[in-house]
């Protein structure tokens, strides 16, 4: 049996408690390897649903902006003796009009897949399976997985409390399996480590950098450190951000929980402590009372960033670190494709 990694080595005279030890200390590496990040076999047959019409330069499979040579149809226009080829004559068209007509087609372009993953510290732990963190990175694996095809493109930006790390976008498997390589391998974020760095502010910083069209991917627990608000009516401080960013481009966001964040467990009297902020409070888990409210804040804080992305025109998947993530996103896949239309309608006057 191969040595468990540093953080997996139990101390003297205590049984190894696995993943659950970044509960009280940071993890020094990944606690899931990268060839069990997005088993390929599983995604074969499903593919990710693509609405919003793309920029590019090259050939692809997807609907683009523009005229072009493709296989969606477009508007129809007169005929230019020389230029245009008889062979797209809209007939229908020319009889209504006495006026020779041809059909234009909107060019297919290639996708261009961006996925901003959130690596602060609250990112860190979990109790069951993986982080946080290692479960943002298997959610864009995933997706990664899913939207590979003819051209496509995906590139990648680490959020840290100090900025924003950019992986370049390239196409094909072997340079996806290296920007999840690159994700793996980036050091973990400390807590309270220095730095101003926001999940809103992430989210602009990536959509002022990356202007083409294409799929945006945010990965995250989207919680924010000293907004204590359960109100789901009211926003959070990223809300704005992230609709600005669907204006132009289909946008996902994988929300990534623990077990424990939603049903505490009963361990007694814990010091619960924010990784990146000073607040700490001791909570007697024991007590019933006191493990039901803080469950319903805790379920009321989750019901307000589910609100929050859907008024952003976003997707939704939320994957927990005691579940089979492949299995929750092939789950949301197969969905997507009935609703993925009406929810990511571009604002009035907003080309689609």
């Amino acid at each position: 049996m191969p040595p468990l990694p540093a953080f997996h080595q139990p101390e003297p005279g205590r049984p190894d408690v696995g993943v659950a030890r970044t509960v009280l200390q940071p993890p020094t590496g990944a606690t899931v390897p990268l060839s069990q990040l997005a088993p390929e076999a599983a995604l074969r047959r499903l593919e990710l649903t693509i609405v919003r019409r793309l920029e590019g330069f090259l050939h692809g499979d997807h609907a683009g902006l523009l005229p072009g040579p493709g296989s969606d149809v477009n508007d129809t226009r007169p005929y230019q003796p020389g230029q245009d080829d008889v062979r797209r004559m809209d007939w229908a068209v020319t009889a209504r009009t006495t006026e020779p007509h041809v059909r234009d087609t909107i060019a297919d372009r290639e996708l261009e897949v961006w996925a901003l993953l959130d690596v602060t510290a609250s990112m860190n732990w979990g109790t069951q399976g993986m982080t946080k963190r290692d479960l943002g990175i298997a959610g864009v694996a995933t997706l990664g997985f899913l939207s590979q095809r003819m051209g496509d493109r995906f590139g990648g930006v680490i959020m840290r409390a100090d900025g924003v790390r950019r992986m370049p976008a390239r196409s094909g498997r072997t340079a996806l399996y290296g920007l999840l390589r690159a994700m793996l391998n980036e050091p973990i974020v400390p807590d309270n480590a220095p730095g101003d760095m926001t999940l809103a502010k992430g989210i602009e910083q990536l959509n002022r950098t990356e202007r083409r069209r294409g799929m945006r991917v945010v990965a995250s627990d989207f919680l924010t450190p000293a907004d204590h608000e359960l109100d789901p009516s009211v926003p959070p401080d990223w809300e704005r951000s992230l609709r600005r960013l669907a204006v132009r481009n289909q946008v996902l966001c994988i929300e990534v929980v623990d077990a424990a964040e939603l049903d505490f467990p009963d361990v007694g009297e814990i010091l619960i402590r924010d990784p990146e902020s000073d607040f700490a409070r001791y909570i007697n888990t024991a007590d019933p009372a006191a493990k039901q409210r803080m469950d319903a804040a805790s379920s009321a804080q989750r019901e307000r960033v589910a609100a929050a992305i859907r008024r952003a025109g976003a997707g939704h998947i939320q994957l927990r670190t005691d579940s089979d993530w492949v299995t929750d996103i092939a789950r949301f896949v197969l969905g997507y494709r009935r609703t993925a239309s009406m929810l990511h309608q571009p604002p009035q006057g907003v080309a689609r």
